[in-house]
């Protein structure tokens, strides 16, 4: 259907394209009826590119490979990709807790998730224990044969629809090739492709198992994004006990990744205790035997975590990375017009404030300074505005909403995709709709319920407390909005009358 659509789509618009388009028809067509893939679809050309300018081009390990298959390739793996996802949702085969390459999950969600989570067990006077599972080339190990065989036993494919499988993952073959520089052609005998469509969705049905065994310990919580895996625990201070049960869970992990070719980096995996400082040797010990150390700091899916989940390390290291990036900026601000500049100042310094910002609520007054004061720089070096300027009028001007305001207009895009089945169910199962014993007005009026906090630096700052208490304060029309569209314009005005009231 989808290719019949694209096909239809360009016919209208390029009539000469009708032999091209119809031969590449005929070949998808072809490859799905027969369960075969073209050799050719399944060479890819790997591209060597340098991971930091600085770093010595002589060391292999210093490049990332840049893999890239042909573009007909991907658009017979796009009608391959529609079909398995549908069938997989439709079977119930899918991992909630898996946010890698899905609609309407992103790093931010999970992130929004896992904070609040821990934010709430500290509220509660509990102790939490995080660690993040790192894989060694986790898309580059994926045993074929394991693979079919679970597609077979687990989703139930077969007949031609496995020999397509089978197909597109055998005989697969690459050539790196640089600016002087051209390899012979090589196999890959094993690994999902990369830059491919179909691998990333292969790749989360292939880890699906591990799901199982993580829930068969009802007190330990995790989080999958593509083959990054974090788990945490919360207990009460007198239940150090417990944490045998996390080192039996890790250790099972680590047996089902050996079992399924599947290399967990030791090196790499970090561990974040959040307790008090005289629990914190107590609790490394017990788990010593798996995680050998806790660091003060852990970078999480780009965010760092610190054990008072203040984020104030994470503040502080944006702000340096920001203002390293202004000061590039500016040497170039005479060779660039208004318009560029700004765009320039949204791709490297906006980009930055904005990301996972939806976890930066209830911050300290210090590290909200920090922010808005690279905002108020950005916004300077774009108008030219000298440092002695009130910065108030320049934001206005330039219809940006200050650092704080930006936050809550996150929170509450995010609470409005939740409430309206736009959003991971983890996020959503957070919002619970105020109800009263009595048919009040405020009944229709869309309220959600705030859960009861004891400390405003934790349970205050979680997303399931400080996304109500924003959501209730909006206009009654405002919350009923039709579209996230529409929703988002409102929203923007009206904080922006809030942020710069007349």
């Amino acid at each position: 259907m989808l290719i019949r659509h694209l096909t239809s789509l360009c016919l209208s618009r390029v009539p000469c394209l009708h032999q091209s388009i119809s031969a590449e028809l005929t070949i998808i067509n072809s490859s799905l009826s027969h369960g075969c893939v073209p050799s050719y679809f399944k060479n890819a050309v790997v591209t060597p590119l340098l991971k930091k300018p600085n770093l010595d081009a002589s060391s292999t390990s210093n490049f990332r490979p840049i893999s890239k298959l042909p573009f007909i390739s991907k658009v017979l793996e796009t009608v391959v990709e529609t079909q398995l996802r549908s069938w997989f949702s439709k079977s119930k085969l899918s991992d909630p807790f898996q946010s890698g390459f899905l609609k309407q999950h992103s790093t931010e969600t999970v992130l929004v998730r896992v904070h609040n989570d821990l934010l709430m067990a500290a509220d509660a006077g509990k102790c939490s224990v995080m660690v993040l599972l790192d894989l060694s080339a986790a898309f580059d190990t994926v045993d074929h044969n394991v693979l079919l065989n679970r597609l077979n036993a687990l989703a139930g494919i077969s007949g031609s629809a496995l020999d397509w499988h089978s197909s597109y993952l055998t005989n697969r073959t690459f050539t790196v090739k640089s600016e002087t520089f051209s390899s012979d052609t090589a196999s890959l005998t094993c690994g999902v492709a990369q830059g491919s469509v179909l691998g990333p969705l292969l790749f989360a049905f292939y880890i699906l198992p591990l799901a199982g065994i993580i829930q068969s310990f009802p007190d330990i919580s995790y989080h999958i994004y593509a083959d990054d895996i974090q788990l945490y625990m919360s207990f009460m201070p007198h239940q150090l006990d417990r944490l045998a049960t996390f080192v039996l869970c890790l250790t099972q992990i680590s047996n089902w990744l050996s079992s399924n070719f599947l290399v967990l980096n030791a090196n790499k995996t970090e561990t974040l205790i959040s307790a008090p400082p005289e629990l914190q040797p107590k609790i490394e010990q017990e788990i010593a035997s798996f995680c050998p150390s806790a660091k003060a700091n852990i970078r999480n899916l780009g965010v760092i975590f610190d054990p008072a989940l203040s984020l104030d390390s994470h503040v502080k290291t944006i702000s340096r990375s920001c203002f390293f990036q202004l000061r590039n900026i500016s040497k170039v601000r005479k060779l660039s017009s208004t318009a560029d500049l700004e765009k320039i100042i949204h791709a490297f310094v906006s980009s930055c404030l904005d990301y996972c910002n939806a976890l930066f609520t209830g911050l300290s007054k210090t590290s909200l300074s920090r922010l808005q004061a690279i905002q108020n720089a950005a916004a300077r070096l774009l108008t030219k505005s000298s440092r002695q300027a009130h910065i108030t009028p320049v934001l206005q001007s330039l219809h940006w909403l200050p650092v704080e305001y930006r936050i809550q207009f996150k929170v509450l895009v995010l609470t409005y995709r939740a409430l309206n089945n736009q959003a991971p169910s983890y996020l959503s199962e957070l919002l619970s709709p105020h109800t009263t014993s009595r048919n009040l007005r405020s009944t229709s009026e869309n309220l959600l319920a705030v859960p009861r906090t004891r400390l405003k630096t934790k349970g205050d700052r979680a997303f399931q407390t400080i996304a109500p208490r924003l959501w209730n304060s909006l206009p009654s029309n405002l919350r009923l909005s039709n579209t996230v569209e529409v929703f988002k314009k409102h929203l923007k005005t009206h904080l922006f009358i809030q942020a710069f009231p007349r």
